[in-house]
């Protein structure tokens, strides 16, 4: 017969004993210990073993629902599974999913690719998830997140108006989920399903001056520029030798060889990977007699320090990101119409359309890698002799565009 609320609150432990067991019905039983304290227990057979189940503690848990939860274990043994197995199973995959959630094994993926990564990579690309995705789905285990849900999160940064950095995330995201995969934390990436989802990003190229009467006119304006000589030279020296701006601003002495009319760069200061940082050769850089006479004319001036082009605050840090854009919009040239960045694009678009120069000397000069997945193991040509001829070539172009000829 069943146990009465009365009956399982008067049940009491003799004196004599530890514990007793007050019989409900079909295993299910009330176990009173000498403490006071009062749990139920089912006791069933499996494999032809007797087992019992803890259900849990009286009075937090009724006598009916004591039932409930023995007759829901029942259908489990029924069915051949052990309900105290499936317990346990239950249990880890809750432990699993407190530990698996999207937060968690970013930041696990996130640690095994930090070596790999530069520093300035590895913490911008953390600190998107950080800011956009965590406060969203970060405590969420991988497995609840689906594919509308990741796309919800996606579309509130696409909201405010930045889709490229939208897209970005979509692709972080999905570097989570792989690693999420082969960690066991989950068995479905849905990032891929995205593709498509979010709204286009227009690609907006860098400006740059790509004619040559235009070429012509930056460069008389250039000669013409009545701003610090440090910052003049650094523009003439930008279309001599082509580099990424940051390279051109943070140039040193000790890289620059003017008796060998050649720069070199530390691969550590190249846009490179973490370990082309660390094991890539530097990047050489052939000056043609114009280049080499700019530097000449500025070594009295800003030789006796580190930088090539110091800032005018402090001699000890290089000139600002800024100081060549300003200078190029006070000479007439904004945002839309050139750019320090697109005197590599002038440069390599002048050169194979109207100098007839081979695309990979140019590429070797702007220090592109090699396409595919071994380019960089298996093509080391840098093209010294022909980038030495090209350069001269390059210089003495400029000049003629710059006279109008």
């Amino acid at each position: 017969m069943a146990l009465t609320d009365a009956q399982c609150k008067n049940a009491k432990c003799p004196a004599d004993k530890a514990r007793i067991r007050v019989v409900d019905g079909a295993g299910l039983y009330l176990e009173v210990a000498a403490t006071g304290s009062k749990r139920w227990f089912w006791k069933y057979y499996f494999d032809g073993k007797e087992k019992r189940l803890a259900l849990g503690q009286y009075p937090g848990l009724t006598a009916k629902a004591a039932r409930s939860k023995r007759d829901a274990a029942r259908l489990l043994q029924q069915s051949g599974t052990d309900p105290a197995h499936q317990r346990i199973v239950d249990k880890l995959q809750r432990k699993a999913a407190s530990v698996n959630t999207f937060e968690a094994v970013t930041r696990d993926y996130h640690a095994t690719r930090v070596s790999d990564w530069s520093e300035a990579y590895a913490e911008r690309w953390l600190a998107r998830l950080e800011k956009d995705v965590f406060p969203w789905i970060g405590k969420l285990p991988l497995t609840d997140i689906k594919a509308p849900l990741l796309l919800a999160t996606l579309r509130r940064v696409e909201a405010r108006g930045v889709r490229e950095l939208a897209h970005s995330l979509r692709e972080a995201c999905g570097q989570v989920f792989r690693h999420g995969e082969s960690i066991g934390a989950c068995e479905h990436n849905p990032a891929p399903t995205l593709r498509g989802a979010l709204k286009a990003v227009a690609t907006k190229h860098m400006a740059a001056v790509l004619e040559p009467d235009a070429a012509g006119a930056l460069m008389r304006s250039i000669l013409a520029y009545e701003g610090q000589p440090t910052t003049r030279a650094a523009l003439e020296l930008s279309a001599l030798v082509f580099q990424r701006p940051g390279n051109i601003r943070a140039l040193e002495w000790v890289w620059v060889d003017l008796d060998a009319a050649m720069i070199s760069i530390l691969a550590a200061n190249m846009k490179r990977t973490k370990a082309g940082k660390i094991n890539g050769r530097p990047h050489f850089v052939p000056l043609a007699l114009r280049a080499v006479n700019i530097l000449k004319d500025l070594k009295p001036l800003t030789g006796h320090g580190r930088f090539v082009f110091p800032s005018l605050l402090s001699g000890e840090r290089p000139m600002s990101e800024n100081t060549l854009r300003t200078a190029l919009r006070r000479m007439g040239f904004d945002n839309d119409a050139m750019t320090p960045h697109g005197f590599r694009a002038m440069a390599r678009t002048l050169m194979v359309e109207r100098l007839n120069i081979h695309p990979d000397v140019i590429e070797a000069q702007l220090a592109h890698g090699k396409s595919g997945p071994l380019g960089m193991a298996y093509d080391r040509a840098e093209f010294m002799e022909q980038r030495r001829q090209m350069m001269n070539v390059w210089a003495e172009y400029l000049d003629q565009l710059r006279v109008g000829a």
